[in-house]
């Protein structure tokens, strides 16, 4: 069976995404399936010198996946976005002719969802749509965006979200897709911290250790955590260690709010780094933290559980479901600095806490955050869908042998 999963980013593309398609597609290939992923963003549809270019197919094969990383054409100075879809379109179209894919599977519905959906309608093609966090919620609050993400739920022939919330939100937003719909989360892979080198920061981090990974961005809630460290600063002496950077087109205002925190040489940011160096700084953190707004389900957070991290994080999304209060981790609720500052405040003296808490997290991401369990869920869901295709073909075909009979 040949499945074709379309995506914002693969490997060596730098982002939680592309991590979990290229889980996914491993464990796909595992199953039995022929994997492709096919490649394209909206926000590359411009080259940054200016200059032009043809639409171009590039395909390669990446771990035994059939990667296609799809451009479209730059013709002008200003590339419109249904000139960047009819591009993408065309060249997913040519895939299929080429392949004839069973199943088309779309992670992330405002870019990816719409234009594959469209094609695996027309195409007859049952199609598997995955939501991963932004797409619910902020693309689905902007007028323009929320009747195609609508449609796009409602003409999956599943949908997946790797939260509760989101799946509770998506059956607002459509309630035609109860019946199908499930949400189940992200896995990780057992990772070995012993032989990862010692990352560039090590020896700059003293006192109580807190950190957070990731794309620093507007969901995460930075901004929280960093009041949260000038409340507590007379009373813990702490590093606040932002593994990560800011995302360019909110850099002013995040500079604009380093400064006003005047946390001076206790904050250290890494800047981008490799995968490698960020997971060496987790078993140096006294204290994780993940303050997000929204987030889906984090890869961040699974990392830190695994290296048995002392978590707090806040009540949204899967964060929330997975984290216990005061069993594995510490939760409070999102945008609340005070609850912040206490909860650091609270740990920051208590060692063996931490300890017993970290001990639980990581024995959280052992039994219910095994590739496992994330597997076992997969493959129900690609049953269900192939063999719900199975059947309508067959009726397909009896009504058709009752026509010529009559």
């Amino acid at each position: 069976m040949k499945v074709c999963i379309t995506t914002l980013e693969f490997p060596p593309d730098v982002g939680g995404v592309g991590e979990s398609v290229h889980r996914i597609s491993k464990m796909l290939l595992t199953g039995g399936y022929e994997v492709h992923v096919a490649v394209f963003r909206a926000s590359h549809r411009t080259t940054k010198d200016g200059s032009r270019r043809r639409a171009s197919c590039t395909s390669t094969l990446q771990d035994g996946i059939h990667v296609h990383r799809i451009q479209n054409a730059v013709r002008g100075d200003v590339v419109e976005i249904q000139d960047f879809y009819s591009d993408v379109y065309f060249y997913l179209k040519q895939l299929h002719q080429k392949h004839h894919f069973d199943l088309f599977h779309t992670f992330f519905m405002t870019e990816t969802g719409y234009v594959t959906t469209m094609l695996a309608r027309e195409q007859n093609v049952p199609i598997i749509n995955s939501v991963r966090g932004s797409d619910l919620h902020k693309h689905i609050l902007s007028a323009k965006y929320h009747a195609p993400l609508s449609w796009v739920l409602e003409n999956a022939a599943w949908n997946t979200f790797v939260s509760r919330d989101l799946k509770r939100r998506g059956e607002v937003i459509a309630p035609s897709i109860a019946h199908k719909s499930s949400a189940f989360w992200n896995s990780i892979v057992p990772v070995e911290f012993t032989h990862l080198p010692t990352p560039t920061l090590a020896s700059e981090l003293s006192g109580v250790v807190i950190g957070s990974v990731g794309r620093l961005r507007d969901k995460k809630g930075i901004e929280f955590l960093l009041d949260a460290c000038e409340q507590i600063s007379s009373e813990v002496n702490f590093t606040l260690l932002l593994i990560g950077d800011f995302i360019d087109k909110e850099r002013a205002y995040w500079e604009q709010e380093l400064q006003r925190s005047e946390l001076g040489d206790r904050l250290k940011i890494t800047g981008i780094i490799s995968r490698q160096e960020a997971l060496a700084y987790l078993p140096l953190l006294d204290i994780y933290a993940i303050p997000s707004l929204n987030d889906g389900c984090p890869n961040a957070l699974l990392e830190a559980m695994c290296a048995g991290c002392p978590i707090i994080g806040s009540n949204v999304d899967a964060i929330g479901e997975i984290l216990e209060h005061h069993v594995n981790g510490v939760v409070v609720n999102p945008g609340d600095t005070e609850a912040l500052a206490n909860a650091i405040r609270y740990l920051a003296d208590k060692p063996d806490l931490r300890k017993t808490l970290g001990k639980a997290a990581q024995q959280t991401a052992i039994e219910k955050l095994a590739p496992e369990v994330e597997y076992h869920n997969w493959m129900q869901v690609y049953h269900n869908v192939l063999d719900q295709k199975n059947s309508t073909s067959s009726l397909k075909i009896n009504v058709q042998d009752l026509a010529l009979q009559l």
